[in-house]
């Protein structure tokens, strides 16, 4: 139930923090509330990075389908070198989930309790 509420925490602000910031507030949003909500390292990674995938998968499907993929198809064809829209969305939800659920990691092992060497 905690991984559920911060999931559910990191995709509402993480919404919210993209309107009036940039696109890498995303990071910043998964590793706050990782050190507020403490979760284990594998947890909280899972939890950040599926939030910010969902998040920005159907937020690409939805600006994609708004301009009938004219412009998915172009960069697609020009990063991936295939026509392809909805690769390019998985591509980028991807790519966000990844530095989302790295960010969560490393305020996961921050709050991890220090060890004796």
């Amino acid at each position: 139930m905690k991984s559920f509420a911060h999931f559910l925490l990191i995709l509402i602000l993480a919404y919210v923090a993209g309107m009036v910031l940039p696109w890498w507030s995303i990071t910043l949003v998964a590793f706050l509330v990782t050190l507020l909500m403490p979760l284990s390292p594998g947890k909280a990674f899972f939890s950040a990075f599926m939030s910010i995938f969902l998040l920005w998968l159907i937020l690409a499907f939805y600006m994609d389908v708004r301009n009938d993929h004219i412009l998915a198809n172009r960069m697609s064809e020009m990063i991936l070198k295939v026509k392809s829209a909805p690769l390019i969305g998985v591509v980028s939800a991807l790519l966000g989930g990844l530095l989302a659920g790295l960010a969560s990691l490393t305020a996961a092992y921050l709050r991890a309790p220090k060890r004796a060497v």
